[in-house]
C-alpha cells in the first residue's frame, strides 16, 4: 500500500490536472520512500517465496521452521535493506547539481531520470546504482526462482490431479507477477548508463513494476483465497458465507 501510494495518487492528480509540478522536496520524498518500499518488496518476495517452499515441501516442519522469531527476522531484515538503499541512492543524487533542466522526464522522481538532468558528473552514481543493485537486489530473483523449482517439483508429485492444478494456479500466478517486478526493475537499474532512448523504455517497464504489479497483489495473494472470498461475498450480498456450522451443546 504504501509502495503504489508514493506514485499513484500523485500521478492521477497529474492527469487530471493541470498541476503536472512537484516540489524539490517533495521529489526527495517521493523518491527515498519509492526506493524503500521497491527494496523492501523485492526482500519480502524472496521470504514470501520461502515461505511457501516451506509449507509445500516441508509441511511437517513448518511450524518449527517458520517460527514468530524467523518472521520477525525475515520481516525486518527485509525492512532494513530498503532502508539502507533507499538512503544511499538518496543521498547521493540529492547532492548533485541540477541546472540543465528542471523537467523531470518521467511520470515520477526516480534515478535514472534525475541524473539525466544533473550537471554534476555522475559516473560514481551510475556505478553504485549498478553495484548496489547487482549485491542487494540481482540475488532476490534467482532465489525467488529457486524456490519456485522446488515447489513445482514437489506439486509434480501430488497423487491428486485436483490438488496438483490448483497449487500449480496459485504458484503460477505468484510467479508471473515475480518476474514481472523482478525482470522490468532489472532492465532499468542494473545498466551501465542512463541514454535517451532508454528512458523511453523506461517509463514503459515503471509502468509495470510501480503500478500493474501491485495491483494484481492483492487478487493474485489474497483474493484467491476461498476463505477471503467467501468473506466478501458476504459483505456483498449481506448473507453468511457458506461452510459448516458448528452445533451448539447444551
Amino acid at each position: 500500500m504504501c509502495y503504489i501510494s508514493t506514485i499513484v495518487p500523485k500521478l492521477l492528480m497529474s492527469s487530471i490536472s493541470e498541476c503536472v509540478t512537484i516540489s524539490f522536496g517533495g521529489c526527495v520524498i517521493q523518491l527515498f520512500i519509492f526506493l524503500a518500499m521497491a527494496a523492501a518488496e523485492s526482500t519480502l518476495l524472496v521470504a514470501m517465496s520461502y515461505d511457501r517452499y516451506v509449507a509445500i515441501c516441508n509441511p511437517l516442519h513448518y511450524t518449527y521452521i517458520m517460527k514468530r522469531e524467523v518472521c520477525i527476522q525475515l520481516a525486518s531484515t527485509s525492512w532494513i535493506i530498503g532502508s539502507v538503499y533507499s538512503t544511499t541512492h538518496t543521498v547521493n543524487t540529492f547532492r548533485l547539481n541540477f541546472c540543465r533542466s528542471n523537467i523531470i522526464d518521467h511520470f515520477f522522481c526516480d534515478l535514472p531520470p534525475l541524473l539525466k538532468i544533473a550537471c554534476s558528473d555522475i559516473r560514481l552514481n551510475q556505478r553504485m546504482i549498478f553495484v548496489i543493485g547487482a549485491v542487494l537486489i540481482l540475488p532476490c530473483f534467482p532465489l525467488t526462482v529457486v524456490s519456485y523449482v522446488f515447489i513445482i517439483r514437489t506439486i509434480v508429485r501430488i497423487p491428486s490431479a485436483t490438488g496438483r492444478r490448483k497449487t500449480f494456479s496459485t504458484c503460477a500466478s505468484h510467479l508471473i507477477t515475480v518476474g514481472l517486478f523482478y525482470l522490468t526493475g532489472i532492465s532499468v537499474y542494473l545498466r551501465p548508463n542512463f541514454t535517451s532512448t532508454a528512458l523511453h523504455q523506461d517509463r514503459i517497464s515503471a509502468v509495470f513494476y510501480t503500478i500493474l504489479v501491485p495491483m494484481v497483489n492483492p487478487i493474485v495473494y489474497s483474493l484467491r483465497n476461498k476463505e477471503l472470498k467467501q468473506a466478501i461475498k458476504k459483505i456483498l450480498t449481506g448473507r453468511k458465507p457458506i461452510g459448516k456450522t458448528k452445533k451448539s451443546c447444551k
